[in-house]
């Protein structure tokens, strides 16, 4: 007899994870569940148990469900992993699917959208990786081009906004072109995914249209999140709620930041004293800030003792990272490499993330 899948639930609601636990234990391959109120929590369950399927919602303190996700898409590249969240927003939608999950829905709110949503669970369970997204619940744009893109497809999707037109070019699950009002390539392809409503339609694809894209379409995407992010800071007279609102798309800006420049975590440890640090990318965030004081703290005396001036930077190498401390005048920062980066052009790297970290 197969063992029963594991699946595990990653949310700060005590009365939605269970609920939801009770829901996932009816399905009919009868799989396990476990919860987890955090995201480090979630991580550690997730180093214990092999576990086929993680459902993660995106708002949560301290580490949300997008840090979560961008460890998961390093740490375990075979769990398959669903967002369950209550933020109907497009933008997140995207930053979501360009961290590799499978499915991303909106927690139900009527019993033929719970059914819908337990029907794409049990599928998923069931099925092998084999590229797509099964059970979207109202297909986006986004979702449309990142599904043709990952089935290989060849097409033409023609796309409309009250009498804006755009169109963009699919070659053989390539993104290829792209043009509306006057613009073409990479301009109209971000200028047309800035759209928030509209509708499409797919068309028989154009053999031998000329290319003019050329960069992966996530990349892209995530390029697209970031200059949208950078435009919606909120104004000096926001209210508690509205910047509490903000904080979850910086997160998502600064992860994009990652994905784009090739690091895998950032540790920022403010000057003040008393301030905790922050940390994208990692659940060490703690012990790696104990470091860097540790780390700071012995520099400075060494700096003292030498009479050699501020500290430029620290370089060094664990078991799976080169690693890299820039002191600056209102934080340090900690960066985590690929151990294969490149050690000769860290420096710059990580001098140009850091620049325009908190911009």
């Amino acid at each position: 007899m197969d063992a029963r899948h594991k699946i595990l639930l990653v949310d700060d609601d005590l009365d939605l994870l269970q609920m939801y636990k009770e829901l996932l234990e009816q399905l009919p391959s009868r799989p396990e569940i476990f919860t987890a109120t955090s995201g480090p929590r979630g991580l550690a369950l997730l180093k214990s148990e092999p576990f086929r399927l993680l459902i993660c919602d995106l708002r949560m303190p301290k580490m949300d469900g997008l840090q979560v996700l961008s460890i998961v898409r390093r740490s375990f590249p075979e769990l398959r992993t669903v967002v369950l969240t209550a933020a109907h927003d497009e933008e997140f939608r995207t930053r979501a699917y360009a961290l590799g999950v499978d499915l991303y829905w909106l927690k139900p709110d009527t019993q033929q959208n719970l059914q819908q949503f337990l029907q794409c669970i049990e599928s998923l369970l069931g099925r092998d990786l084999e590229g797509g997204f099964r059970g979207v619940q109202s297909k986006s744009l986004m979702d449309i081009i990142q599904m043709e893109c990952l089935s290989q497809s060849s097409t033409l999707l023609r796309i409309t906004r009250g009498s804006l037109v755009g169109r963009i070019w699919i070659q053989a699950g390539e993104l290829t072109d792209a043009e509306t009002e006057g613009a073409r390539g990479e301009p109209a392809f971000r200028r047309i995914l800035e759209w928030k409503s509209g509708t499409f339609e797919t068309l028989a694809p154009e053999v031998g249209h000329e290319r003019t894209i050329f960069k992966p379409v996530n990349a892209l995407l995530l390029e697209t999140a970031q200059a949208i992010d950078e435009t919606s800071a909120p104004p000096p007279s926001a209210s508690a709620d509205e910047e509490e609102q903000m904080v979850h798309p910086k997160t998502v800006w600064r992860l994009a930041a990652l994905t784009r420049e090739g690091a895998d975590f950032v540790i920022g440890l403010p000057r003040q004293p008393g301030t905790d640090p922050e940390g994208w990318g990692t659940e060490a965030t703690q012990e790696l800030a104990g470091w860097m004081k540790v780390a700071l703290e012995a520099c400075e005396e060494l700096s003292e003792l030498l009479d050699a001036g501020p500290l430029a930077r620290i370089e060094g190498r664990s078991l799976d990272h080169r690693l890299v401390l820039l002191p600056e005048s209102e934080k340090t920062f900690l960066i985590g490499w690929p151990a294969d980066a490149d050690p000769n052009r860290l420096a710059d790297q990580s001098k140009h993330l850091v620049a325009t970290w908190d911009a």
